[in-house]
This record gives C-alpha cells, sequence and structure tokens, in this order.
C-alpha cells in the first residue's frame, strides 16, 4: 500500500533499485547508543557492532514529530543519519531495534536485549497476584535495579533466563 507520508521507508539509496537481489544492508554496523537512554544501560558501551539484513529505516523527515510525540531515538548510526533503536519511556519495557540481536545471541550467552527483556517480564510478572509462578528461576534470585531492569543475584547470565 503506498502513502504519501511513509513512518518506515526505503533506505534513499535503495529507491532506485530496481533488481532488489543481493542490496540489502547487511553486516555488522556500528551503533551510537545515546547517553541516559536503557539501551546504553543495557549494553553498557557507547558504541555497539550489530548485524542487519534490511532495506527500509524510520522516515527521517518524520523523525522530529515522531520524537516530539513521544519516541525517543536512543540509537543511530555514527553519523545520526539512521535510526538503529527507538524506546518509549513510561513502559516496563519497550525497546525496538533495526538490527537483528538473534543473529549473536546463543543460549549460554543471550544477546543484552534479549536478556534484558526476559528479565523484565520476569519481574513485571511478580508485580501480578494472579498470575502462576514464573518458573525454576523465581523472582526472589532477581534483583531489580532503579529503571527496572532486572540482573541476575549473583549468578551466570544464563540463569536470568
Amino acid at each position: 500500500m503506498e502513502t504519501p507520508y511513509p513512518v518506515i521507508d526505503l533506505l534513499p539509496e535503495q529507491k532506485e533499485v530496481a533488481n532488489l537481489g543481493g542490496t540489502m544492508r547487511l553486516g555488522a554496523d556500528p551503533i551510537k547508543l545515546h547517553e541516559g537512554s536503557r539501551v546504553r544501560e543495557i549494553y553498557g558501551e557507547a558504541v555497539v557492532y550489530e548485524r542487519h539484513r534490511h532495506r527500509y529505516e524510520v522516515n527521517n523527515l518524520l523523525r522530529k514529530r515522531l520524537e516530539a510525540a513521544g519516541l525517543r531515538t536512543s540509537g543511530t548510526s555514527p553519523d545520526d543519519r539512521l535510526v538503529e533503536v527507538i524506546e518509549l519511556d513510561g513502559q516496563p519495557f519497550f525497546v525496538a531495534s533495526q538490527f537483528h540481536p538473534e543473529f549473536k545471541s546463543r543460549p549460554e550467552r543471550p544477546a543484552p536485549l534479549f536478556r534484558d527483556f526476559v528479565a523484565a517480564a520476569l519481574v513485571r510478572a511478580g508485580e501480578h497476584e494472579e498470575r502462576p509462578e514464573v518458573g525454576p528461576i523465581g523472582e526472589d534470585r532477581l534483583e531489580a535495579t532503579e529503571r527496572g531492569t532486572a540482573r541476575s543475584a549473583g549468578l551466570g547470565r544464563a540463569d536470568v533466563l
């Protein structure tokens, strides 16, 4: 469906590509994680390298409007041209990435976004009495940080999952 105001649009360099085979944005690219963002807290780094496989991005013509409406751009390409990560404040956990953290995630070494998403879900599940026990980990083995994410209490990272 065509729209005159696409929120998500083809990368500018993709608009004139007729044969789409082999033209996606692929591979590990640097991502600048903005100070004060949840994703920066999760990764503990100012710049990370994550893998991509796409040809679409947030439309920069609408970026300021989206940010004014509450969408936080929390990760970008190093030149700030491409939105890589967005967040919504006031939510238990709302972090969305353009990159694919699953490409680097392993059962014993989960990607930081997955690790903290699952941990936040466990904390949230513990806040609702009507929900059944959260499983073998249990909320008593987790401690919540100030920002609502969870870290293992002296356990290996795999224990959080």
